[in-house]
């Protein structure tokens, strides 16, 4: 058996031994299903959790026996047992290139790469928050829509019930999250959904997202 994941670990790779039988998924979940595995929690994957969370030593994870294929690695399990390796190292270089061509550069990468996540056979949106990263990839997208005469690009954004009465400006963020939403929905006119939701609400729907993802992220439980 041969697995491998990809350079900088975008997709995830979990596999577990047991009876010299090798259990892998993409999901921690999927190899909780296993009938032969033992579910017991890991002390030192427990203890990252909570004090380092989501930082955690690669390739352990919170469940004893089941680890994570670590970015770049490759692993073979044979009769001979299990051997796991590394076939590719990010290198360090000096950076020559002007102001202007690293800019170019950047522009280029970053239409390369948004443009290949909008191949697909099924309906395509963006999620709208007005941040720099969500209102640069819904430019682009916007913008592969028009020029492949796609129509309209759906976007979404969520808020919270009376965000707008509460919020408080700091130096921080001198705007809400809507101010921005507003000018990107504007400025590329997108097919815009707004989802308010209440708190009573986000807290119903916390387990279901902790399943979801196998365990807690960001350090909250």
């Amino acid at each position: 058996m041969f697995l491998a994941r990809d350079q900088f670990g975008i997709k995830p790779l979990y596999y577990s031994i047991v009876d010299s039988t090798i259990i892998f998924a993409s999901e921690i979940k999927a190899i909780l299903e296993y009938p032969n595995i033992e579910i017991k929690i890991d002390k030192m994957g427990i203890g990252e959790l909570f004090g380092i969370g989501p930082s955690h030593t690669p390739g352990t994870g919170i469940f004893k026996g089941i680890n994570e294929l670590e970015p770049a690695h490759f692993l073979v399990f044979n009769y001979s047992g299990i051997h796991v390796e590394r076939y590719w190292k990010l290198k360090s270089k000096e950076h020559k290139d002007s102001f202007g061509k690293t800019c170019e550069t950047i522009r280029d990468l970053l239409e390369d790469s948004i443009s290949k996540q909008l191949i697909s056979d099924m309906p395509i949106c963006t999620m709208l928050s007005g941040g720099l990263d969500s209102s640069i990839i819904t430019a682009y997208a916007s913008n592969y829509y028009k020029n492949k005469n796609l129509g309209l690009l759906d976007t979404f954004s969520v808020d919270y019930v009376d965000n707008d009465k509460n919020f408080v400006k700091s130096d921080f963020q001198p705007n809400s999250d809507n101010y921005y939403i507003d000018i990107m929905k504007r400025k590329f006119n997108t097919n815009h959904h707004e989802v308010i939701i209440d708190t009573p609400e986000l807290a119903d729907t916390l387990e279901d997202a902790m399943i979801a993802r196998d365990y807690p992220r960001n350090g909250r439980c």
